[in-house]
């Protein structure tokens, strides 16, 4: 399996017959409704076979198949490396699939939409995240139809858990946790309810999504996980919480984020390593490379390992130009930027110091855009950063985004563990 980046001139017939794959085999991989791609734009192709292309090297067919130069020369040693030409055959080696713990966030839709779309998602994660219950000031949930839901994970071997969230009308509230967390008995309160939620519907756990935490309640917010653990664990249910991406200690706005004591806490630890650009921020990328690798590397050195699943974004943002502060931009499926680039017939770019995708275009009213998002490409480059550090989770917000290489590229480097 291995990435084929479109050039110009190219049509998905001329690809599907210089790389020996039909044409309908690349649409469905894809997820193209259309067939107008334009140069830049990134194609998934489920082949184990690579057909060498017009200046191809071992050291970029190796890149574009996710595999060490060093594997690709063992699975060809018929083959002169300083020797290549268009059309010889290369055996793309696969590597071992470590299992890895995975959770997705689902947001729910409607019961019969949600009963198809699980039901095709459940291979590919082990805890499925159902989002999102909301908590009051005084401790108590609202209400989410969530049973058809919940049936149809299990029933298709994947678990369930509550999402509890700080969202409110205005965004993440941190008054809100700090009103909580403050106040004992309305965190037992709280506690009690997610509890009996938990018991009453059937989730096999839940997951703490409290974000904007203030620093002044570092040490609340772990206290907190640990009585909602003591609440849990004796009946089996898991724990796990969101937490944004750190790359150091010295980041003001995330004090109220301790790694260490979060971990010790919980079971699982779903680090949220995107939005270093946003809705409400310049353009750039959503999950530059470095940073992630930052983020990894900071996190090891204060969380278990077995703990740790890596969250990755299905989505970018559609900024217009210029950027005004304060403007709210849209966010954009990583599926709806490739239709839109199709549709306007501009080239995706990619920014190799970020590995990440991004294009502009100029809207039938003539306003112009930048979008910056997520491809197969950079998607598996952090793929391949979960295989460096040897990670044992990854996860995505949010499922119900569309990316139908995604799947691909999670079985192409792993396998999803069961519990």
């Amino acid at each position: 399996m291995f990435i084929y980046t479109v050039r110009p001139g190219d049509s998905l017939f001329s690809i599907g017959a210089k790389l020996g794959i039909s044409l309908d085999q690349i649409r469905l991989t894809n997820g193209l409704i259309e067939t107008n791609i334009v140069p830049g734009q990134t194609l998934f192709i489920p082949l184990y076979t690579y057909t060498v292309q017009y200046g191809d090297t071992f050291d970029s067919i190796a890149n574009k198949t996710f595999v060490s130069v060093n594997s690709l020369k063992k699975a060809n040693p018929e083959i002169t490396p300083n020797l290549l030409h268009p059309g010889i055959k290369l055996t793309i080696p696969k590597t071992s699939k470590k299992y890895i713990t995975g959770l997705g966030y689902y947001t729910l839709r409607n019961p019969l939409l949600d009963q198809g779309l699980i039901k095709n998602f459940a291979p590919y994660t082990t805890y499925l995240a159902l989002f999102e219950y909301h908590f009051s000031s005084e401790g108590s949930l609202s209400q989410l139809n969530d049973l058809t839901a919940i049936k149809t994970g299990w029933k298709n071997h994947v678990s369930p858990i509550m999402t509890v969230t700080n969202l409110t009308k205005t965004g993440f509230s941190s008054n809100l946790i700090h009103q909580v967390l403050h106040q004992p008995a309305i965190r037992r309160n709280l506690i009690e309810n997610i509890f009996r939620t938990i018991q009453t519907k059937g989730y096999a756990g839940v997951n703490i999504d409290f974000e904007n935490v203030s620093a002044k309640d570092k040490d609340l917010f772990p206290a907190f996980l640990n009585e909602l653990k003591e609440r849990l664990h004796p009946s089996g249910y898991v724990l796990t919480v969101a937490v944004p991406p750190k790359t150091s200690d010295h980041i003001t706005w995330l004090h109220g984020y301790d790694y260490s004591a979060i971990a010790s806490f919980s079971d699982y630890m779903f680090i949220m390593a995107y939005d270093w650009h946003h809705g409400t921020s310049e353009p750039g990328p959503i999950a530059p490379i470095e940073k992630v690798r930052q983020t990894i590397q900071f996190a090891l050195n204060h969380v278990p390992k077995h703990k740790m699943i890596l969250g990755f974004p299905l989505y970018g943002y559609n900024w217009t130009l210029p950027y005004q502060k304060g403007v709210v931009y849209p966010g954009i499926s990583n599926q709806h930027a490739i239709q839109l680039a199709m549709k306007y017939q501009v080239p995706v770019q990619y920014a190799k110091e970020f590995e990440s995708p991004f294009f502009q275009y100029v809207d039938e009213l003539g306003n112009k855009h930048m979008v910056w998002f997520e491809d197969a490409q950079s998607i598996g480059r952090k793929m391949k950063l979960m295989q460096e550090y040897d990670l044992d989770g990854g996860g995505v917000w949010q499922l119900t985004l569309s990316f139908p290489q995604g799947t691909w590229l999670l079985t192409k480097f792993f396998r999803i563990r069961k519990v």
